[in-house]
C-alpha cells in the first residue's frame, strides 16, 4: 500500500456530485481507408484478447480514504464502456454524451479511470472517412493533465502501419508528485530536513520582494481577481465545448508582435471574455485574473501531479487590444522571472503559502465569490507529427477539466500537429449562452490579424 499525498487528499476532499475532481480528454480519429464500421468493436475485442495487466497507478483503489492499493481481480469491463451513436450522428450528439459523461463521478470502489469508446460519428466533410472517439476521464488524484496527455501519446504510434500492442494502462509508469518532488523517498531524512530548510529563506525572501512590489503595475496578488459571474456555485451540469485553430495564425500574430504564442492564446482568450461578459451586462471594472499552469517536470515522469500556477492580469477592462496584449505580456512575465529565481521545491513551498486560503476556500466551498483568481487558462504540449491507433489517424485532442464551486469555466487546449484544439469546460446553469465562447475568440484572433502589416 502507498500512503496518499496531501494533493491526493485534496482532490479527493474537493469531490462531490456537483464538483467531480477528473481531468478527460477528447480524442477523435478518422477510421483507415478501406476498413468497414466494425473497426471499433473489433479494438475492444482486442483490448479484452490482450487481457493485459493494469499498470501502476491504472490499478490502484482508494483502501479506507488513507491509502492506495492494488486491486485483486482487476476487471477492464468495469472501466471501458462501448458507446455507438445513431447512424452517421453529428458532433453535436458526440457532445451531448461527453457533456453528460463528464458531469459523473468516478466510481471510488474501483481504480479512478473510465475510457468510452464512442463510434458512429459522421464525416468532417463530404467524401471522408467516418469517424470514432475515444473519451478518457482520470480522477486528479492520479495526475494531472499533462501526465495523461503523455501516457496517451506513449499508447498511440507515428506510423499508420503499426498494430496495437498495449493499452495506456498497462505501459511501464513512473510516479513522481509534487510531495516526492520536494521529499524524495530515496533520499536520507538528514538531508531531506536540510533541503527543506533550506527553502525557507528564498521563499520568504520572495513574499517580501512580493510585499515590497505590491503597488506597482504588474504586480498581482491572490486578492486582486473582481468579483464576476465566473465566480459562483455551480450545478453538476456541464457544458464541454470543443473548437479546433489553426496553429500558424496565433504564431504569427505573435511574431509580428514579438511576444509568445501563449501571450496570444491569453489575449485573444481575454477579448473573447470581454465580449461574453459584456453580452451579458457582467463586465467588472477591474481586469480578471487568470490562472495559468506551468508544469514543474524536471525528467520524464509521467504519472501524478506536477504543476504550479501563475496569476495572470487579463486586462479585461481594457478596449484597446494591443493595450491588452502588453498587460498581458508584462504580467505572464513576472511571474516566471518570480519563478526562475526559485528551485522546484521552492515554487512548490511557495505555491502552498501564497495560494493556500484559495485551496481552503474552495474545499470548504465558504465563499465562492471571493477568489484567488477568475479562471484557469491552461496549454498543454502535445506532438506535432501525427498519431494513429490501427491504422485510425488522430485529428483531434481536446482536453476537459475541472470546475469548482466558485470557478465555473476554464478553458485548456493542446497543441497537435498545426492545430491548438480548445476545449472549454462550463456549468451551462451558471452561465448562459457560454457556448458562444468559441465564435468570440476566432472574432478576437481576427481582430489582432488586422493590426498586420
Amino acid at each position: 500500500m502507498r500512503a496518499l499525498t496531501a494533493v491526493d487528499y485534496l482532490f479527493l476532499i474537493l469531490e462531490s456530485k456537483k464538483q467531480p475532481m477528473h481531468v478527460a480528454g477528447l480524442c477523435i480519429f478518422e477510421m483507415p481507408l478501406g476498413v468497414d464500421g466494425n473497426h471499433v468493436s473489433e479494438f475492444i475485442q482486442q483490448i479484452k484478447a490482450n487481457n493485459a495487466t493494469p499498470s501502476f497507478p491504472f490499478d490502484q483503489v482508494l483502501v479506507k480514504f488513507g491509502f492506495w492499493d492494488s486491486q485483486k481481480n482487476f476487471d477492464i469491463n468495469h472501466h471501458i464502456k462501448h458507446i455507438k451513436l445513431p447512424a452517421n450522428s453529428g458532433t453535436d450528439t458526440l457532445m451531448a454524451h461527453i457533456s453528460a459523461a463528464h458531469g459523473e463521478m468516478l466510481d471510488r470502489k474501483r481504480p479512478l479511470w473510465e475510457l468510452h469508446l464512442i463510434e458512429g460519428i459522421e464525416p468532417e466533410q463530404d467524401g471522408a472517412p467516418m469517424r470514432f472517439a475515444i473519451y478518457l476521464k482520470v480522477h486528479h488524484a492520479m495526475m494531472d493533465g499533462i501526465a495523461a496527455m503523455r501516457l496517451l501519446q506513449q499508447s498511440l504510434s507515428c506510423s499508420p502501419d503499426d498494430k496495437f500492442s498495449l493499452p495506456f494502462w498497462s505501459l511501464s509508469t513512473k510516479y513522481r508528485s509534487q510531495i516526492d518532488a520536494i521529499l524524495p523517498i530515496h533520499k536520507p531524512p538528514i538531508n531531506i530536513i536540510k533541503e527543506q530548510i533550506n527553502t525557507i529563506k528564498p521563499v520568504i525572501r520572495e513574499v517580501i520582494r512580493g510585499f515590497k512590489h505590491r503597488h506597482r503595475k504588474n504586480f498581482l496578488s491572490t486578492f486582486n481577481a473582481p468579483k464576476s459571474i465566473l465566480n459562483q456555485r455551480i450545478s453538476n451540469t456541464r457544458s464541454l465545448i470543443f473548437k479546433s485553430f489553426d496553429k500558424r495564425r496565433f504564431a504569427t500574430v505573435a511574431q509580428y508582435f514579438s511576444v509568445t504564442t501563449n501571450d496570444i492564446i491569453l489575449a485573444v482568450s481575454s477579448g473573447a471574455l470581454r465580449d461574453y461578459l459584456i453580452s451579458q451586462n457582467a463586465l467588472p471594472n477591474k481586469p480578471l485574473v487568470a490562472f495559468v499552469p506551468v508544469s514543474l517536470r524536471q525528467d520524464e515522469s509521467k504519472i501524478g501531479n506536477q504543476l504550479s500556477f501563475l496569476l495572470t492580469n487579463l486586462a479585461t477592462d481594457e478596449y484597446d487590444p494591443l493595450k491588452r496584449l502588453n498587460t498581458i505580456k508584462a504580467s505572464i512575465n513576472s511571474g516566471k522571472r518570480r519563478f526562475s529565481r526559485m528551485t522546484q521545491a521552492q515554487v512548490i513551498n511557495y505555491s502552498a503559502l501564497i495560494y493556500g486560503w484559495a485551496g481552503i476556500n474552495l474545499a470548504t466551498r465558504l465563499y465562492p465569490a471571493k477568489q484567488a483568481f477568475n479562471l484557469i487558462i491552461s496549454n498543454v504540449p502535445s506532438k506535432n507529427e501525427p498519431l494513429y491507433l490501427n491504422g485510425a489517424r488522430l485529428t483531434g485532442i481536446f482536453p476537459a477539466s475541472v470546475l469548482f464551486d466558485g470557478q465555473a469555466l476554464n478553458i485548456t487546449l493542446t497543441n497537435y500537429e498545426d492545430k491548438l484544439d480548445f476545449g472549454i469546460t462550463a456549468c451551462n446553469s451558471a452561465l448562459p449562452n457560454i457556448d458562444v465562447l468559441p465564435q468570440l475568440i476566432e472574432k478576437n484572433l481576427t481582430e489582432y490579424e488586422s493590426l498586420l502589416d
